[in-house]
């Protein structure tokens, strides 16, 4: 069971990588098509646009795994970590239902998509564009669980992502100055 949830904790973060690349690389070509070879190719905005689309929501669901999402925690920092945590499982309790309430309107919303309803310049279905809905809501709500249960259960609180970045920056701005102090003395 371990090596599933290894495989997903890594699932959207390199989904999110393919899907970046990809469109920034479709509108490079296209921008050297304009600029270079005076001409444009109409496929690559609409599939930019869809891909950038999907990367958001799937980001979204990356963000709820690192516990990335924006909240107002002023409040949870004066209180005891364990009443903090479970303050902070009820208001997700809520971000779960409005996700379960979301994907139920999304699969019946590409459910009354008619098949002629295709994106203009691909022609792809557009009930397979807007699966990115029902899907990244699962994901982000299977993410919000898992979260919780790390908290609440494990007692694990995932690292906050900014903190992390501000530490590791210092740590490497550390490790530069020993260097260049054991060079210099």
């Amino acid at each position: 069971m371990s090596a599933f949830w290894s495989f997903m904790d890594k699932f959207e973060s390199h989904l999110c990588r393919i899907l970046l690349a990809v469109f920034v690389s479709l509108l490079f070509v296209q921008i050297v098509a304009r600029q270079i070879f005076g001409f444009s190719i109409t496929w690559i905005e609409e599939l930019s646009v869809i891909l950038f689309v999907w990367f958001a929501y799937f980001g979204a669901s990356y963000a709820a795994r690192m516990a990335a999402h924006n909240r107002v925690t002023f409040h949870l920092n004066m209180m005891p970590r364990k009443t903090a945590r479970i303050v902070e499982a009820i208001g997700d309790a809520f971000w779960i239902v409005f996700n379960l309430v979301f994907i139920w309107y999304a699969i019946e919303f590409i459910s009354r998509l008619k098949p002629f309803v295709k994106a203009q310049t691909l022609g792809w279905e557009m009930r397979y564009v807007y699966l990115a809905l029902p899907i990244a809501f699962a994901l982000m709500t299977i993410r919000i669980i898992q979260v919780n249960y790390l908290k609440l259960v494990r007692g694990v609180d995932p690292a906050d992502p900014d903190k992390v970045t501000v530490e590791a920056v210092l740590e490497l701005a550390e490790d530069e100055q020993r260097a260049y102090d054991r060079r210099n003395h």
